[in-house]
């Protein structure tokens, strides 16, 4: 009897002494910036009537030099050495860090696609070049983090006036040589815009009559509409470019059928549309400018359908499509299947820049 508890003992002591052999040599996650893992916390918004102090949250990740915060999503299983695509997330003119998390919501998809993405704030709502240094900073640090040689893709994503921010940045120095693709979210097309809707913009005081189609609204900023006359010219850059927009934001003509950006790439002609069906809402929306909407500028956030055409057979691994969301604004959240489907789109195109950095 004896015997046999002493072997019961020692078969206990071996199974305690293997448990913890065997956890301390499992590497410990990473976790980035100093801050805690990011997860569906307080900061994330529910299905719908997201709380306006939770929209305009700056974020807690410090960006040491600057001192200004910005946003930081990753898995929070990520193992050093492990290779992920990362992604710098601009919100538009007037918006917030955490309304473009909401809008374009891929941190619900970091996880699955194994995703870095970090999504900075104006201070003034609006990017200017005074913010350069800024978003500069950001990309090296959590580069520094993660490893060069780790970073597969690194992608630009910009709403609005962040897509007009990416199209001017990607043609300094410092990100056209990291930046392997930018997405735009009504934010500009590459090869050749389509036109705007002719009451495009923020709803309009009663009586303030239609501008002329193609037109600058009164509210849009000055800044604006000289930064979208600057950057007509298409940048001498190399990298994949996605475009994304509401039906209800471009005229009749709807989506050019070709596209100059393409063509640089000797893509093929563009494929029949695929379709993707959202059951499920977008997260956020231009609450402000409700009463009365303009279904250009955005309504309330609903299920809905998008058409993605492609061009297909790109020299060099790159990757050209359009994105039109049916029935959409220009403020509606992005539905889910949406989403999911321009990620995929984005982790299919040729990446390493970073990589290839000396």
């Amino acid at each position: 009897m004896r015997r046999s508890l002493n072997l019961i003992r020692l078969l206990a002591l071996f199974v305690v002494v293997v448990t913890v052999a065997y956890a301390g040599g499992q590497e410990k996650p990473v976790q980035l910036a100093g801050a805690p893992c990011p997860t569906l916390s307080a900061l994330h918004c529910p299905d719908k009537d997201c709380p306006p102090e939770r929209v305009i949250n700056p974020g807690s990740v410090v960006e040491m030099k600057t001192r200004r915060t910005y946003f930081l999503d990753y898995p929070c299983d990520l193992k050093p050495g492990e290779k992920v695509t990362f992604i710098l997330s601009l919100h538009g003119f007037g918006s917030y860090g955490n309304w473009q998390r909401h809008y374009f919501p891929i941190m619900d998809f970091v996880d699955k696609y194994r995703l870095v993405v970090a999504t900075p704030n104006s201070p003034t709502r609006s990017w200017s070049a005074t913010d350069d240094e800024y978003l500069q900073n950001i990309v090296e640090s959590v580069v520094d983090q993660i490893g060069k040689d780790n970073i597969k893709a690194f992608w630009l994503v910009g709403h609005s006036q962040g897509g007009l921010t990416s199209n001017r940045i990607v043609r300094t120095d410092f990100f056209k040589q990291r930046v392997d693709g930018w997405l735009s979210l009504s934010g500009g097309r590459l090869g050749g815009n389509p036109g705007r809707s002719p009451n495009w913009g923020p709803p309009r005081a009663p009586g303030a009559g239609t501008p002329a189609p193609g037109s600058a609204t009164a509210t849009t900023p000055p800044s604006v509409s000289s930064a979208m006359a600057a950057l007509r010219e298409p940048p001498a850059a190399e990298f994949s470019f996605i475009f994304e927009t509401g039906q209800r934001e471009m005229d009749d003509k709807g989506m050019p059928e070709t596209s100059d950006w393409a063509k640089k790439y000797n893509c093929g002609p563009r494929k029949k549309p695929q379709e993707i069906a959202d059951t499920k809402a977008g997260y956020v929306y231009d609450s402000t400018r409700q009463n009365p909407p303009n279904p250009s500028w955005g309504l309330l956030p609903a299920a809905g359908k998008a058409q993605e055409y492609v061009y297909p057979d790109c020299k060099d691994g790159r990757v050209v499509a359009d994105v039109v969301r049916l029935d959409k604004g220009h403020t509606e959240g992005l539905e889910p299947k949406v989403t999911e489907e321009l990620i995929k789109l984005m982790l299919s195109a040729k990446g390493g820049k970073i990589q290839q950095m000396h």
